[in-house]
């Protein structure tokens, strides 16, 4: 599935449609960058959603807080639950490296969507 099919899938979720950047995330990533951002997307991804049994799970990604973890609510990626339900990735296997990459690029696609979408509101 190409990330303009899975964004097309989840816009119509009004769960997950409802989740954009604020000013605030906004403000960090232009103050961080976006390679900080990223590096952030692939710790959270490997620390909090790539074990087999991550501590927490369904419960592990705040709401709010940083813009990687509104991206992994709108991108159902948050959880291993959120992650088998809309991507097929089954709990209690370990994510590896290669689809963790795949994880933050998506998340990445979609902050800079959100980001695009703003210069044009």
């Amino acid at each position: 599935m190409t990330h303009d099919e899975a964004f097309a899938k989840l816009a119509r979720s009004k769960f997950r449609s409802r989740f954009h950047l604020s000013p605030a995330d906004r403000h960090y990533i232009a103050e961080k960058g976006m390679e900080t951002i990223r590096r952030h997307a692939a710790d959270f991804v490997r620390d909090r959603l790539a074990p087999a049994d991550p501590p927490n799970d369904g419960r592990q990604t705040p709401m709010r807080g940083h813009p990687v973890f509104v991206a992994q609510h709108a991108t159902a990626t948050c959880c291993r639950g959120c992650l088998e339900k809309w991507w097929k990735f089954p709990k209690g296997i370990p994510i590896p490296p290669e689809r963790q990459a795949g994880i933050v690029d998506f998340l990445m696609d979609w902050i800079q969507r959100e980001i695009a979408a703003g210069e044009t509101n």
